[in-house]
């Protein structure tokens, strides 16, 4: 249990606002997120730096933000979540400043990490704090299908914003802007938001269990965002690997048997709860790893600039921002297992249209399935999060809250992992192919590099075909098996998700 009256803190519009604080937080994080790769040619050719130095300014965010989750959501639940909401928010700010001001890679790289650190904060908090402010099953599916409509919103809507503060201002303004708009989120966190914790005061902090799981998460998303230009077997990736498991296995020893642990094992015997994971695991890996490949489509092979690309994504946050209520409207109404998979379903249909994709697509061949798959993707977004939320005590929501992150994080990470490396690969197998097949009939060099350019568009095009065709697969598959796994009788909070 918290330890404040729920009706002391959630009457009237005020907790509307308290949702407003905490979604321009979670897209302010996610923002600067996308936003950076945009400003890294500019960032490379002002620190004389080269693509894989770069790289790092990434990987560094990633690999930091994974690991301080689920330290974040624990102790969100144990010294209280507004706390660690400001607390996380303020450091973000100043890190923000930082990395504005850097002067070199290092310096970037550092200043990098300590806005990932505090922006991991935001993720766990934020959904404790949902939960904590709507007890209602509606109106908490609602609020968090608001909030996590926001994580779609700052993907398509950074490279907007980032393109002409970047072109207008230099590179330095997109980490300086976070100062004003986050201290307008500062001074509304501080005003709205009521502190809540769990009524279990913690004795015995989790730093075995942190530390390892922080080195498992470090060489597991190490290897899935280098194991392409590495080679997956190649002895770098052979070391994470070995790495990944010794550490995990030793995490898990530890917190099986750990009183307070950093992640709750027992969360894994509600099959409800590992319904809802899974689910979120492969919509997010589908989602992440199709959003990686289309701008490089577009750019490539339709001939359209980083500008005019990000207008082409611009539905994709609409259609997820309008499908996001209309979902959770259906909360008390349709059982959560027939919405999610409907609209798993729906993403499956919008993933499969992208096999038609051609050199001669027009945008709005991009604009459909783009928004077709978002529209699935919103319309169960509140009831994916809120089972998460239903299937433990609300005392706990924040550490259940950061495995939902982590497994979001890690299925984006897997996500472009394996549509990178399926892509490669099958654009070398369809050249292969398409070689063995093939006869030129002349002489003539020009004509004969002609043949073989056209070969490679044939090859790259039929690649990116199968791994969208392998995508909507796994996402068919997901949302039959969700119907069949997802049951709301074993869910423990008491939130109404379904009204026999």
């Amino acid at each position: 249990m918290d330890n404040r009256p729920a009706l002391n803190i959630k009457g009237g519009s005020h907790r509307w606002w308290i949702l407003l604080t905490v979604i321009i937080g979670t897209f302010l994080g996610r923002l600067d997120q996308t936003i950076v790769n945009l400003a890294l040619p500019k960032i490379i050719s002002d620190f004389s730096i080269t693509v894989t130095q770069a790289s790092w300014i990434a990987t560094a965010y990633i690999l930091a933000n994974a690991i301080f989750v689920p330290i974040w959501g624990k102790l969100g639940d144990t010294i209280g979540r507004k706390k660690v909401y400001i607390l996380g928010f303020s450091i973000f700010i100043f890190g923000s400043v930082l990395a504005g001001l850097a002067w070199n890679l290092s310096s970037m790289i550092v200043f990098r990490i300590i806005q990932a650190i505090a922006g991991s904060a935001d993720y766990p908090t934020a959904m404790a704090i949902i939960a904590f402010t709507f007890p209602s099953g509606k109106q908490r599916a609602q609020a968090m299908g608001l909030w996590s409509s926001s994580f779609a919103a700052a993907s398509v809507f950074g490279p907007l914003i980032g393109g002409p503060l970047i072109d207008t201002f230099g590179w330095r303004s997109i980490f300086l802007v976070n100062l004003p708009v986050g201290i307008i989120g500062l001074v509304m966190a501080l005003i709205f938001i009521h502190e809540s914790t769990s009524n279990r005061p913690t004795l015995h902090f989790d730093w075995g269990g942190a530390i390892t799981l922080g080195v498992t998460l470090s060489a597991l998303v190490l290897v899935l965002d280098k194991g392409n230009d590495w080679g997956w077997l190649s002895p770098e990736s052979l070391l994470s690997y070995l790495t990944m498991l010794v550490f995990g296995y030793i995490f898990y020893r530890i917190d099986r048997n750990h009183p307070e642990p950093i992640v709750d094992f027992k969360f894994f015997r509600i099959g409800a709860f590992n319904a809802a994971l899974l689910n979120n695991f492969v919509t997010f890996m589908g989602m992440m790893g199709g959003v990686f490949l289309l701008p490089v489509f577009v750019q490539i092979f339709l001939g359209y600039s980083a500008t005019q690309t990000g207008y082409i994504f611009m539905p994709m946050a609409f259609c997820m921002m309008a499908a996001a209520p209309l979902g959770a409207s259906l909360t008390g109404r349709v059982q959560p297992k027939y919405v999610i998979s409907i609209s798993t379903l729906v993403s499956a249909i919008g993933l499969f249209l992208f096999t038609r994709l051609d050199p001669r697509s027009t945008i709005p061949d991009i604009i459909l399935p783009l928004s077709v798959m978002a529209f699935g993707m919103g319309f169960a977004m509140s009831q994916r999060t809120n089972i998460i939320a239903a299937a433990v005590p609300t005392s706990e929501i924040g550490i259940a809250s950061s495995i939902l992150a982590l497994a979001r994080n890690i299925a984006g990470a897997f996500g472009i992992a394996l549509f990178a490396t399926l892509l490669n690969q099958s654009v070398e197998n369809n050249l292969l192919t398409i070689a063995r097949n093939s006869i030129i009939n002349s002489s003539d060099p020009i004509v004969r590099a002609q043949a073989i350019a056209l070969m490679i568009l044939k090859a790259d095009i039929l690649a990116y075909r199968t791994v969208f065709l392998v995508s909507s697969v796994v996402m068919f598959i997901a949302a039959i098996l969700v119907i069949f796994t997802l049951n709301v009788k074993e869910l423990k909070s008491g939130v109404e998700v379904f009204i026999e």
